[in-house]
């Protein structure tokens, strides 16, 4: 592997609506975000991912872009951000964007145009085209519920949205839309900017014939998902787009792709792909039901590890993936991959080790490193995200109750991500000193950072020491570019893996019982020393190891060095 700046680093994303409000209106902005810098570096942190802080409608929170080259008046001043940029800097921190590049807002000026005149020059920058049959250009259901197709009011013509109707697709197969989305790229790698993490960028290559698709639900449409995994040649796009801009720039570019070809891993993230890495969603996809959240699965332990060194082993030599085990699009981790028992705080670093040790650049979300947990809400008026309204609509239709309902939001909706960071017991958890945007999750009295602080057996104090020996001098290269080697696979309720140097010097064991029965574990060789216990029992399990053999309680992990 050719070895980049951003190899060795860890990251951290922030969701700016809901991470610190300055100014008491209930939404966070960016001077909040420059007030806990210091935070953040204490932390460990080295690249912080900024989610869209573009100026918006904000009918898809912000993910619908009406202005590329402003910030959002919600969020702050361009000179706020350039302060951002001059204070991460001088902490040898690095500001990363998101970039939403598939489509935009119908607020903005390009789509305005359009309408106007869809026969006319901007018409040319989306997807028009004539209804088929009286209906719509083709079957397609948008990621967000009913059909692709929006009818352009007083025409026969309908425009391309993936997603919201509010957020039509760029054509991208106009070069000239292609040259003004580089030039904004371009224009923002040069105020300093250390990269992007870029949305849905998968979804850019469209079947231009629009097909109709076998149905695959009671309305009659089939998912768009179809034609993304269909379709050849968004390589070739991305290709182009990487040469004229983040390549010039050296900057580190994070995909968040879904519907890869299984033959395209290494022309996506190898050394000379189309992104620095992509998120390893492998885990999160296990939960995907069939017609949406009332009928997703539940999450067994046994086929998540499996799937996760499957992923692992993809890429050893080759490239990396960045690991996460939440995101703003995603529930809580330690809602979701913890059994009932171990969502504790012995549970929450556990999940932890098992993911920050793993081969690949980790990504922390705000609140992660203090446990925040999934939200109950008691009613749909409570959530504020378009996805999770069309989920509880299809849930209703599909014959479960309002509770019902609203349990499967509990159990998958994108704004149990989205609810304000904790950071004190005060009033709204220290974030604002209005009302925020959107409510806390009540159990900040008892989950928040100040707390956690003071006290050195906490959720996030353990982080920092797990951070801390991933980027130390001893274990740095170790867990940056060692092999990852899964043990312990045939034990039903441990998570464990080696980490191994290229030079075979160090071998690091990472161990963890995720079952509710102690288990004791022959060892892959010879304790060194005990590293780092989520329970504190480095010296305990360093004494009982020489034997060769260690026991585990239930919710306990352990990082041993090997000889």
């Amino acid at each position: 592997m050719k070895r980049k700046w951003w190899h060795d680093k860890v990251a951290y994303q922030i969701y700016p609506k809901s991470f610190q409000d300055t100014n008491g209106d209930g939404i966070g902005d960016l001077r909040g975000v420059i007030s806990r810098l210091d935070y953040l570096k204490e932390l460990g942190i080295d690249i912080i991912w900024l989610s869209p802080i573009y100026q918006s409608p904000f009918v898809d929170q912000g993910y619908d872009i009406s202005d590329y080259y402003r910030i959002a008046e919600e969020f702050g001043t361009m000179e706020e951000f350039d302060e951002l940029l001059e204070e991460a800097k001088k902490r040898d921190m690095h500001i990363v964007m998101d970039l939403v590049v598939n489509h935009c807002s119908d607020r903005h000026e390009w789509f305005q145009k359009a309408l106007a005149d869809p026969e006319g020059e901007y018409g040319r920058y989306f997807y028009i085209r004539p209804g088929k049959d009286g209906r719509e250009p083709n079957n397609m259901r948008s990621y967000f519920g009913g059909s692709c197709w929006e009818k352009i009011p007083g025409t026969d013509k309908y425009y391309l949205h993936m997603f919201a109707k509010e957020q039509p697709d760029l054509n991208w197969e106009n070069p000239t839309v292609r040259e003004k989305i580089y030039e904004m790229i371009n224009w923002w790698l040069d105020k300093g900017l250390a990269g992007f993490r870029i949305d849905a960028i998968i979804n850019i290559k469209k079947d231009l014939s629009f097909p109709d698709y076998e149905p695959d639900g009671p309305d009659g449409l089939a998912t768009c998902i179809k034609m993304v995994e269909a379709v050849q040649g968004v390589g070739d796009m991305l290709e182009d787009l990487k040469h004229r801009t983040f390549e010039k720039y050296d900057a580190f570019t994070v995909g968040e792709v879904f519907n890869m070809k299984d033959d395209e891993l290494l022309e996506f993230v190898g050394d000379d792909g189309h992104f620095s890495t992509m998120f390893d969603f492998s885990a999160h996809m296990l939960g995907f039901g069939k017609h949406g959240w009332y009928d997703a699965r539940p999450i067994e332990f046994k086929e998540w590890r499996d799937t996760l060194f499957a992923s692992q082993k993809e890429l050893i030599g080759k490239g990396f993936k960045a690991n996460i085990i939440e995101n703003h699009d995603e529930p809580r981790g330690a809602s979701r991959y913890l059994p009932e028992h171990a969502v504790n705080e012995a549970g929450k670093k556990m999940l932890a080790t098992t993911s920050i040790l793993l081969r690949g650049l980790p990504f922390l979300y705000q609140g992660q490193e203090v446990g925040m947990t999934n939200c109950r809400r008691d009613d749909i008026s409570e959530y504020d995200d378009i996805n999770t309204i069309d989920q509880y609509q299809v849930a209703l239709d599909a014959g479960y109750s309002k509770e019902e309902a609203l349990g499967f939001c509990y159990e998958n909706s994108r704004d149990n991500a989205r609810t304000p960071m904790q950071w004190t017991d005060e009033v709204q958890a220290g974030f604002t000193t209005g009302t925020p945007w959107l409510s806390v999750n009540p159990n900040y009295r008892k989950i928040n950072v100040a707390e956690q602080q003071k006290r050195e057996d906490s959720v996030l104090n353990y982080y920092k020491k797990l951070i801390g020996l991933r980027k130390s001098d001893e274990y740095r290269e170790t867990f940056t570019y060692g092999n990852f080697v899964p043990v312990y696979e045939n034990v039903e309720t441990v998570f464990g893996f080696l980490r191994e140097s290229e030079a075979g010097d160090v071998r690091v064991l990472v161990a963890a019982n995720f079952g509710t029965q102690p288990v004791t574990l022959q060892l892959p060789g010879q304790m060194d020393a005990a590293l780092l216990s989520n329970m504190g029992n480095e010296g305990v399990r360093e004494a009982e190891a020489a034997d060769g053999m260690i026991t585990l309680e239930s919710c306990e992990s352990i990082v041993l060095r090997l000889a």
